[in-house]
């Protein structure tokens, strides 16, 4: 069956142990373990692989010796509790093996917690768990965590944040990765033990991390400042330390995206970005109309990019979009 991500929010607080198993597939790999993470200690407990409950199985050595699986699913464990196998970067390598196993499954046997990377619709192992009336299929997307989540997670941080915090810390999550932003607040969590006063805007703005793509900042600078000169160098730069069109846009999108998120909310706390004062300037100097601009244009060099008739070379396309971009920015404000 299939498993939408808002009812995976409830399911994973209460997992049900009689399920047969539980599949978790995406093309992020930190979003995929952090919710597999998520659902084995709901379901087992923090103490199941100390206590021989959980058995992990690479996909890898699952090909090499296909019994393994069958065999962790029907052996009985010596501490009581839930059971589960769990079978890592699972792909249609490993399918017929999942599938007999599947069938196999009996009431009493261990669940069977498979992950995976971005799975096709063809996937026969996507289809098995979509189709099967016992186990649950869950796709993870590319979208930061809702409000909902993180206030999930700030409860098991035990963080109360005010008003301002909240919405910091929503925009935070826009800005990061996942694993950081989990990482964040574990930092936070120890940053305001005995600390009975809620989480405010100065603590996120102490504990935030700023971004660590630095060579991939100097373009994105470059461009937000209007300095179209200075382009073809650093994109050269680029080239040669092998930074590919995808990730310049990305990185590109998001930037601009603060820029914008600040031009609409002036005086808004600025996170997740390596100098505050700088992009406060960019934003001011573009103007919320001009950013409106620039994310249309990125956008549309995205949809170039990812097109299956495109054969320009892609660096090149993006350099033509940082070239506009950066003439976009020098006219002036209307």
């Amino acid at each position: 069956m299939k498993l939408s991500p808002r009812d995976a929010n409830a399911y994973f607080k209460r997992p049900d142990a009689d399920k047969t198993g539980l599949l978790i597939f995406g093309s992020d790999a930190m979003r995929v373990a952090l919710k597999r993470q998520e659902f084995l200690k709901a379901l087992l407990g923090a103490q199941a692989e100390e206590e021989m409950r959980l058995t992990r199985i690479p996909a890898a050595e699952l090909r090499r010796e296909p019994a393994m699986l069958l065999d962790a699913i029907k052996a009985i464990g010596f501490f009581p509790g839930p059971r589960a196998a769990l079978v890592e970067d699972a792909n249609d390598n490993v399918a017929k093996i999942l599938l007999d196993t599947l069938k196999d499954w009996q009431q009493g046997d261990a669940q069977i917690v498979v992950t995976g990377g971005d799975l096709k619709k063809t996937s026969k192992i996507r289809k098995a768990f979509e189709a099967h009336p016992n186990a649950y299929a869950l796709a993870i997307y590319d979208n930061p965590p809702d409000r909902a989540e993180i206030e999930r997670m700030l409860a098991e941080a035990r963080l109360t944040p005010d008003n301002d915090a909240m919405a910091a810390l929503v925009d935070l999550a826009r800005a990061i990765d996942p694993g950081d932003f989990r990482q964040t607040l574990e930092k936070l969590s120890l940053y305001k033990l005995n600390d009975s006063t809620p989480l405010g805007a100065d603590d996120i703005a102490a504990c935030a991390p700023t971004s660590t793509e630095a060579d991939v900042d100097d373009i994105l600078h470059v461009v937000a400042e209007a300095r179209a000169r200075d382009i073809g160098p650093v994109m050269s730069k680029l080239q040669a330390q092998g930074v590919t069109a995808v990730t310049l846009t990305i990185m590109a999108t998001r930037h601009f995206r603060t820029l914008y998120r600040i031009a609409a909310n002036p005086g808004a706390p600025v996170y997740g970005v390596r100098d505050r004062d700088r992009v406060t300037r960019q934003s001011s100097s573009w103007g919320a109309a001009k950013l409106e601009t620039a994310l249309s244009v990125l956008t549309d060099t995205d949809l170039t990019l990812r097109s299956a008739g495109q054969n320009a070379p892609a660096l090149a396309l993006v350099e033509r979009a940082f070239i506009r971009l950066a003439m976009l920015g020098a006219q002036r404000n209307r």
